[in-house]
């Protein structure tokens, strides 16, 4: 019986997917819930299992396809088994004779170069993104499996030998030649493809303006430090800089409404909520990652439910729900060594808070030069909704939170 592999049905406001690749090809045969490929949306990757036992008879939708809901992606014969090679007639046909046996015994079958390599989800991805064939890569994991510590090594062996053949070629001699100029051309991901629509949206119809301030995180490095192993052994998660920053953002939000509403139309939408979008980088591209109803979370919940955002950047796993809405972003830009940025609002959000990097500077305190860990904010808003004087009275109370954390705790 013949049964139809269709697109399941996609999150509320994706249109399409676009087939990013078949793990099986058609006569193979698949197993129930084996996942058979996956489709891209502009957010997140969609596993397709096969619904029954069979074998893949006909696959409709190529990779790099675009589908909706309930296409056809592929015909799978139920119960079916992938088809054995043919056996001879008889076995007395079929038996060699003693000695011919003895002298054309074939040697033993070595083993099949052409079969798939096994991949983790999030390395099927990056092989894909980078069009790397992934049989030229050797696995270190279990059963062969291939790892992205592995998709790295072999780039770094690739990059080393690119590098000895341009000396080569440059060194003087007879059959000396120029190096070789070409260009690589890719397509997009989804993903990548959909942050640039929505960046260049963002700039052409929100007034984006930014203002700027420093911060002394002396106080803030301090607490860590002194409840830094407390705090791992009773919550089993690191106390980092990040559920700081949320906490102080969401007491200057409180404060100043219009930061954390977004625009509609004509309409001012102010929300009595705080979902805080955490920026991450993932091998995919730029993900945002929502902190549902932020304000009611403790300290070690932000870092507990940050570090996994992390993990599942890296494996490809963020769900639809866990990338949409959001009434505010932060952004990290410190974590690659960013001193100073503008962050361009995600939209329809009317404020982002943009992170950098912490420097020991001599700063002036009390009429004196000290040295002091200093970090630069920078908060982009929409001015057709936010003023200046409200952007900067945001941007110093986030300030006065982190240079007095008791603040925090005390929400003053």
């Amino acid at each position: 019986m013949s049964t139809e592999l269709k697109v399941p049905t996609l999150p509320e406001s994706v249109t399409d997917a676009a087939v990013l690749s078949w793990h099986k090809q058609a006569g193979d045969s698949v197993t129930r819930d084996e996942n058979l490929l996956d489709l891209e949306t502009d957010k997140v990757v969609l596993e397709v299992p096969s619904p029954v036992d069979g074998v893949l008879k006909e696959i409709r939708a190529d990779a790099g396809a675009v589908v909706a809901s309930d296409d056809v992606l592929a015909i799978i014969e139920a119960g079916a088994s992938k088809a054995a090679p043919s056996e001879p007639a008889s076995t007395e046909e079929a038996a060699p004779e003693p000695a011919a046996a003895a002298k054309e015994t074939p040697p033993p079958a070595a083993p099949d170069k052409g079969a798939e390599p096994v991949l983790t989800p999030a390395v099927r991805r990056l092989v894909k993104e980078l069009s790397i064939d992934p049989a030229n890569i050797q696995g270190t994991g279990k059963d062969g499996r291939i790892l992205k510590a592995d998709v790295m090594r072999y780039l770094d062996e690739q990059k080393k030998e690119e590098d000895e053949e341009d000396i080569q070629a440059m060194l003087p001699g007879e059959e000396a030649n120029a190096p070789v100029r070409n260009d690589q051309r890719v397509p997009m991901s989804r993903l990548r493809a959909r942050v640039a629509e929505r960046l260049v949206e963002a700039q052409q119809t929100a007034a984006i303006l930014t203002t700027f301030n420093e911060v002394d995180l002396s106080e803030v490095m301090a607490l860590r430090k002194r409840y830094r192993d407390s705090f791992e052994k009773a919550h089993g998660v690191r106390l980092g800089f990040m559920s700081f920053f949320v906490k102080a953002t969401i007491e200057a939000l409180k404060r100043f409404p219009a930061v954390n509403a977004s625009v509609d139309g004509t309409d001012i939408v102010y929300h009595n909520y705080f979902d805080i979008g955490i920026a991450v980088g993932s091998p995919r591209g730029l993900v945002v990652p929502i902190l549902r109803d932020a304000d009611q979370l403790s300290f070690a919940d932000i870092e507990s439910r940050i570090k996994q955002f992390g993990q599942k950047a890296q494996e490809g796993t963020l769900s639809y729900e866990e990338l949409t809405g959001g009434t505010f972003t932060i952004s990290n830009g410190g974590v690659y060594g960013s001193m100073l940025s503008t962050p361009i609002l995600n939209p329809p959000q009317s404020g982002i808070l943009g992170m950098h990097n912490i420097v020991e500077r001599p700063v002036v305190v009390d009429g004196e030069i000290v040295i002091r860990p200093m970090m630069y904010l920078a908060l982009s808003y929409d001015h057709r909704i936010i003023d200046g004087r409200e952007a900067v009275q945001t941007l110093v109370t986030i300030k006065q939170s982190l240079e007095d954390p008791a603040r925090l705790m005390l929400q003053l």
